[in-house]
C-alpha cells in the first residue's frame, strides 16, 4: 500500500477484546477501518462487527460522578486521556453517532467538546439530542480563542490547560433540546398513516419476532400505552431461561425513541432512584419522573423496589413521596426523599414462575411460545443477525413498513393524548355478560386490563378517532379487537397463572393422567414433560414453583400415595377420576384446555 500508516486506534468491547481498528495515514483526513480476520491478518471492512465508542473499557470503569468528554476523533481522545480525563469518540467522527452507543452513557455526566466549525457544532447538537433523557446531564463546551476548524488538541497546544478545561466544563450550561423531547427535526406528516389492524401490526413486528402473535401485539400496545397520561398497562413475562422472554420486549423497544425506554437489570431501590431520578437542590428531593416512559426490567427487581413502585403500577396517585436511606461515608445512614411522578408502562422479564398475588393483580401474565416451529424460526433469525450483523441491519432499515411504524410512534407521541374515552360501554357489557356465564372474582380486575388494551388500540389509530382536545374516543372496532386479544390469554389470566404453566398443565399433566389413569408422581410429570417439549424439567422447580401454583389455581390436588405416604401424587381437577373398568371419557370435563 503506497500510503504510510502513522497511527492505529484499537476499538475494544467491554471486556477489552479487540473488535476493529481505525487506521490513520500521513494525511490526517485520510483514514480507514479494518477488522481482524482471525488468521493474524486484517480485512478492510467492518461487516458483521459490532460498533462501539473508542476507549469503551476505560469509559465503563470511570466513576458516575466524573465527566465523560466526547470529542470528534481518536487523537483528541488520547490527548485528553493522557491528562487524566475520561474521554471517548465514535468511529469515523461525531457525524456517525449511533443510538446504540447511548446505553454506555446512561446516567453519566456528558460534556461534548466540538471542533470550531459548523459541522462540529451541528454534530454536537445531534449527539446531545440523541443522549437527551439517557445521560444524567449533558453540556456542550465552547473553548475560547479557538481558530476556525480548530479542535481541543489545538486549544491545548495554544496554552490551554487541564484546569481551564475543567472550569469551562463546570461553567457550561446544561443542554436544552432544540425541540420538545428532541425526537424529530420536523413535524411528521400524519397523512402517510393509514388505519392499522392487529394483523398489519403483527406482520411488521414479524420481521424480527417470529410467531408469538398475541405476545408481540400485547407488548407493543403496552409500550405504546406509555404515551397517555394514565391509560398505561403492565406486562410480566414469566418463563424458564432461554425461551425468549426478554427478546420480545427489547426488540419491540427498538421501535420507540431510545430516551423513552429504560432497560434495567437487577438493581437496588437506591440505585434505581439515583440512576433514573434527578436531584432537585431547591427541595432537596430526588425527582423520578416516569411520565410517558417505558420500563423494561430484565430481571425480577429488588423486593423493596417493587414495593415502592406498586402504587404507580396500580395508578393510585400521580405523585407519591417515599423515603430511602443512603450510606454516607461521612454520616453513616442518611434519609433521602424521593418524589415519584407519573405512570410508566412496565414490562418484567423473569425466569421465576411463582407470581406474588400483589403482582398478579397489576400485570398481564405472558409467556413466549415454545413450539418447535417457533424455535426453528428463532434459530434461523439468529443466524441471520449474528452471521452478518451489518448486512442484517441494512436490510432491516430498508423495510418501509418498519420505518413507517417508527414514524407512526413518534407522531402518536407528538399528539400528546391524555386519555381515551369509551362511549359504547354497552358493547363491553354485552361481551362480559355473554351467555349468562358464571363470573369469577378476579374479573373485576381483569376487565380493567381489557379496557386498557382497547384504549391502546384506539391510540394506534388516533387520527381516525373522534377527538375532544387531548382526549380521543375508542370505537367498536377497537372493542372487538381488544376482546379478541384478551380471549386468547383470558383463561390463564383468570387463573392467575403465566401461560407457560397453564399450557404445561394442559399439555403435560392432563395427558399424563389420562395415559396412566392414576395419580401422578413427580417423575411421571418430568418424564412426560421431556417427551412433550424435548427438554428437562428440574424436580426442584416442579415441586417448589409449578405444582404449588397449579394447586393454588385449583387445577390440581396433591394427595398422599396409598403405597408410600411420604410422597404426594398429583390429580388434575378438570378430568374425571376413573377406574380401569370404566369407559374413559375426558372430553366434557377438559374443554378449557387447548
Amino acid at each position: 500500500m503506497s500510503k504510510r500508516i502513522v497511527k492505529t486506534y484499537p476499538y475494544q468491547d467491554e471486556s477489552g477484546t479487540l473488535l476493529f481498528e481505525v487506521v490513520r495515514y500521513e494525511n490526517p483526513k485520510d483514514f480507514r477501518q479494518r477488522r481482524p480476520d482471525g488468521k493474524g491478518g486484517w480485512i478492510w471492512n467492518l461487516d458483521g462487527v459490532r460498533r462501539v465508542p473508542y476507549c469503551l473499557p476505560e469509559l465503563l470503569k470511570a466513576a458516575m460522578q466524573d465527566w465523560v468528554l466526547i470529542v470528534e476523533g481518536e487523537k483528541d481522545t488520547d490527548r485528553l486521556s493522557g491528562l487524566g480525563f475520561t474521554a471517548t469518540c465514535c468511529p469515523m467522527g461525531a457525524g456517525k453517532w449511533r443510538e446504540e452507543y447511548n446505553e454506555h452513557f446512561r446516567g453519566r455526566l456528558v460534556a461534548i467538546v466540538p471542533d470550531n466549525d459548523q459541522a462540529g457544532k451541528k454534530h454536537a447538537e445531534q449527539v446531545a439530542n440523541s443522549l437527551h433523557g439517557v445521560a444524567g446531564e449533558i453540556r456542550i463546551v465552547e473553548m475560547p480563542n479557538l481558530p476556525p476548524k480548530g479542535d481541543v488538541s489545538d486549544w491545548l497546544n495554544d496554552e490551554g490547560t487541564k484546569a481551564e478545561l475543567i472550569r469551562l466544563t463546570d461553567e457550561a450550561k446544561p443542554f436544552v433540546p432544540s425541540i420538545d423531547a428532541a425526537e424529530a427535526d420536523e413535524t411528521i406528516d400524519v397523512s402517510q398513516f393509514e388505519p392499522m389492524t392487529i394483523a398489519a401490526l403483527s406482520e411488521i413486528l414479524g420481521l424480527t419476532i417470529k410467531a408469538d402473535e398475541t405476545n408481540k401485539a400485547l407488548v407493543f400496545l403496552c409500550q405504546l400505552s406509555a404515551y397517555t397520561a394514565s391509560s398505561q398497562f403492565n406486562i410480566s413475562f414469566n418463563a424458564p431461561s432461554s425461551t425468549g422472554k426478554s427478546f420480545i420486549p427489547l426488540e419491540i423497544a427498538k421501535l420507540f425513541p431510545m430516551r423513552d425506554v429504560e432497560r434495567i437489570g437487577y438493581c437496588s431501590p437506591t440505585a434505581f432512584f439515583h440512576d433514573v431520578g434527578t436531584w432537585d437542590e431547591k427541595t432537596k428531593t430526588i425527582v423520578v419522573d416516569l411520565s410517558r416512559k417505558i420500563l423494561i426490567f430484565l430481571d425480577q427487581p429488588h423486593t423493596l423496589l417493587l414495593q415502592h413502585l406498586r402504587p404507580l403500577l396500580s395508578h393510585d396517585q400521580p405523585e407519591i413521596a417515599i423515603k430511602i436511606t443512603d450510606k454516607s461515608q461521612k454520616y453513616g445512614l442518611k434519609t433521602k426523599k424521593v418524589l415519584l411522578k407519573g405512570f410508566p408502562s412496565v414490562v418484567f422479564c423473569t425466569a421465576g414462575l411463582q407470581v406474588d398475588e400483589q403482582e398478579s393483580t397489576r400485570f398481564l401474565l405472558l409467556s413466549p411460545e415454545t413450539s418447535q416451529e417457533k424455535i426453528r424460526e428463532a434459530v434461523l433469525g439468529k443466524i441471520g443477525r449474528e452471521s452478518d450483523g451489518e448486512a442484517y441491519q441494512r436490510w432491516l432499515e430498508r423495510q418501509p413498513g418498519r420505518q413507517l411504524l417508527m414514524n407512526r410512534i413518534k407522531a402518536i407521541k407528538q399528539e400528546h393524548i391524555d386519555d381515551v374515552r369509551i362511549p359504547r360501554q354497552e358493547r363491553i357489557i354485552e361481551r362480559v355478560f355473554a351467555n349468562d356465564r358464571i363470573l369469577k372474582p378476579r374479573e373485576t380486575r381483569d376487565i380493567g386490563r381489557v379496557i386498557s388494551i382497547i384504549k391502546a388500540l384506539a391510540l394506534l389509530n388516533c387520527w381516525y378517532k373522534q377527538r375532544d382536545g387531548t382526549i380521543i374516543e375508542a370505537d367498536e372496532n377497537d372493542i372487538e379487537a381488544g376482546f379478541e386479544l384478551w380471549d386468547s390469554i383470558a383463561e390463564s389470566q383468570t387463573l392467575g397463572l403465566p401461560p407457560y404453566l397453564y399450557n404445561l398443565y394442559c399439555e403435560v399433566v392432563v395427558p399424563a393422567f389420562e395415559e396412566k389413569n392414576a395419580g401422578l408422581s413427580r417423575l411421571d410429570i418430568t418424564t412426560k414433560h421431556r417427551l412433550t417439549y424435548g427438554r428437562f424439567l428440574s424436580d426442584r422447580q416442579l415441586a417448589r414453583e409449578i405444582l404449588p401454583m397449579m394447586e393454588s389455581a385449583g387445577l390440581i390436588v396433591q394427595e398422599p400415595d396409598p403405597t408410600d405416604r411420604r410422597r404426594l401424587l398429583v390429580y388434575p381437577t378438570t378430568v374425571a377420576h376413573i377406574s380401569p373398568d370404566q369407559e374413559p371419557d375426558f372430553q366434557a370435563e377438559n374443554e378449557d384446555c387447548p
